[in-house]
């Protein structure tokens, strides 16, 4: 193929590219709709021009303001047998003239205005003799106070007795003021401020201990055999139920505490005192490994059973002291019922986390149960144990999938929600024994770590403002449900940033640390934790300025802040407010990303 045949490819190549792309941007605008004809339509261009200006001009001061008055008689009709005349115009005062001091509905009369203030502006009204109004036009005077306009005159009934044509004057007097939509646009974007404070501190709690599930460097190389991963999950499901047990009991027993504030201060004080007996036992004794395992899931459980009741007592107490502080302080009640929530943030948690806690620790027991059957006796003992636990295993995880999907769709049939699906669980579980080998390790970690990404991608890949819907429906209107919502979508994006940066973080330190014998926490706490401080910081500033941004909206479904009284003044057509609403979030949105680039650049 000679040069000249490359040439005439290429330009054929080219072409057939450049035609592509028109057709895909032809059909583009095909699909949305796009007609700028529209754009000179003059209605549309009235009414942009009419929000543009209002827009232009935000509600946020305000005069006090002192109106004038200036009319003329006008007789619609005119009266039969004589012509009226107009008053005689005063040498210095504002007055108007007309045209003519009568005439039948829908002529065309010419109205002058002379003496009146500087560029001053106002309604020009026909007002009938019983007082109503109907606005012909809208007057401004010019420099020396003068102003002339075309009006037609209004169709209204005949009547004998003058009606009249009336100017009105509207001066500012004295300074400024803050106008009602200007302080209620301060309260609220306060609210949307601390809303996304709010969303922020909760979604970094959580989110950080995830993004190390989350990262694939750190959960790759976890690995465990069979027989420890069925005891395992066999120890978590029943340390899950006996914790959630054992909390609601508890929260049941403790209960009367909260009706008596002396009781609240009685029972902080044993809760402060479980506490440190809790820590000074969670501390090991030297010769702690040389006890039994039997002693040590003794130990495990007694600091269980103490921790419980001291988070329950806690949580009870500081109900019992916040309700009964809130009245006392005054205008400073807010910090009693922020003890009082705090106290019942802590009584809502407790179960589930109760739960969680006792089920790792009864998880982790019959984990290193499980790892000592597997290295300590022979292939077939270990694959006969494999058989039966896994077999279980398998049942109770699917069991309880069974159970919720029954408690989304109410099939009320238990074979296929409970018997099925614990027999598929048990084949599974039996099938996974035979074709593995008995004590080859399974990558655990990287089973945790997809699972995590999954619910992480699938969190993330909601909208916010479908999650704001959610909340308020389950905490009803207002701020508290915006926080929430922000809050797991925070948790889904942090995680995400967070764990990205774990794994591009340096190896060196990880090994290094690994090599003296350390464990999972160990490891993350002294190789991980030092390199990802920085961009931690960095990252959750970055998502405090999303979330302002991200509440203005919710705020159209009932999620509280600045968004909540931008939807209102936006459907009831007030620009002028929804204006002073959009520079309230401008205004706060830059002074958020200044904020928080100087902390990035003294601290990152």
């Amino acid at each position: 193929m000679n040069n000249n045949e490359k040439s005439l490819k290429k330009s054929l190549g080219r072409g057939l590219v450049i035609a592509l792309v028109l057709i895909v941007f032809a059909y583009a605008f095909q699909v949305t709709d796009v007609d700028f004809g529209t754009t000179r339509d003059e209605v549309r261009q009235t009414s942009i021009t009419r929000v543009l200006r209002a827009l232009a001009h935000p509600d946020i001061f305000v005069y006090e303001t002192e109106e004038l008055d200036v009319e003329i008689p006008f007789y619609l009709p005119c009266p039969e047998g004589e012509t009226p005349s107009l008053p005689e115009a005063p040498s210095s005062e504002p007055y108007i003239t007309a045209s003519a001091a009568c005439g039948a509905a829908g002529e065309i009369l010419t109205v002058e205005g002379f003496n009146f203030p500087t560029y001053a502006q106002g309604p020009l009204n026909f007002v009938t003799a019983s007082g109503v109004k109907k606005q012909l036009e809208k007057f401004q005077a010019d420099a020396d106070g003068y102003f002339i306009y075309e009006i037609e005159t209004p169709n209204r009934q005949p009547v004998a007795e003058a009606q009249a044509i009336r100017a009105t004057v509207r001066t500012n007097v004295g300074s400024p003021k803050w106008s009602d939509n200007a302080i209620a646009t301060w309260e609220k974007i306060i609210e949307t401020i601390f809303i996304a404070l709010l969303a922020t501190f909760i979604g970094t709690l959580i989110a950080i201990p995830t993004s190390f599930v989350a990262a694939r460097n750190l959960m790759v190389e976890n690995t465990s055999p069979l027989t420890s991963i069925a005891f395992s999950i066999i120890g978590w499901i029943i340390g899950l139920w006996a914790g959630l047990q054992a909390a609601n009991r508890l929260v049941a027993l403790f209960e009367p505490i909260q009706e008596n504030l002396l009781l609240g201060l009685v029972g902080l004080l044993v809760s402060v005192g479980l506490l440190y007996a809790v820590l000074r036992w969670s501390i090991p004794a030297e010769d702690s490994e040389k006890k039994s395992l039997g002693l040590r899931i003794i130990s495990s459980l007694g600091m269980v059973i103490f921790s419980i009741s001291t988070v329950v007592l806690f949580g009870i107490s500081f109900r019992a002291l916040g309700a009964a502080m809130i009245e006392p302080l005054g205008i400073f009640g807010f910090l009693g019922n922020f003890i009082f929530q705090i106290g019942e943030i802590v009584v809502m948690l407790t179960p589930g986390l109760v739960g969680i806690v006792t089920g790792a620790i009864l998880g982790s027991i019959l984990s290193k149960i499980g790892q000592r059957i597997s290295d300590n006796r022979p292939a077939a003992q270990v694959r006969l144990t494999n058989i039966i636990l896994a077999s279980v295993a398998g049942a109770a995880l699917f069991a309880i999938l069974g159970a919720g999907v029954e408690w989304f769709y109410q099939l009320a049939n238990p074979i296929k929600t409970l018997y099925i699906p614990a027999a598929v669980g048990a084949i599974l579980g039996l099938i996974l024994a035979l074709t593995t080998s008995a004590k080859k390790p399974m990558p655990t970690g990287l089973i945790f770590y997809t699972i995590t990404r999954t619910i992480l991608n699938g969190t993330r890949s909601v909208e916010p403002l479908v999650m704001a819907i959610v909340a308020v429906i389950w905490v009803g209107i207002g701020p508290f449900a915006g926080s929430l919502a922000l809050a797991l979508h925070t948790v889904a994006a942090l995680a995400k940033l967070y764990s990205e940066q774990v794994e591009s973080i340096s190896a060196g330190p990880i090994e290094a640390v690994q090599a003296t014998g350390a464990n999972q926490l160990q490891t993350i706490i002294y190789a991980v934790v030092p390199q990802i401080i920085p961009p931690y910081i960095s990252f959750t500033m970055y998502r405090w300025d999303i979330n302002v941004r991200m509440s203005t909206i919710i705020g159209f479904v009932g999620g509280g802040g600045i968004g909540f009284l931008l939807s209102q003044n936006i459907n009831l057509l007030d620009y002028r407010a929804a204006s002073a609403q959009m520079l309230a979030i401008a205004v706060v949105v830059a002074t958020m990303d200044y904020i928080s680039s100087v902390i990035r650049e003294k601290f990152v």
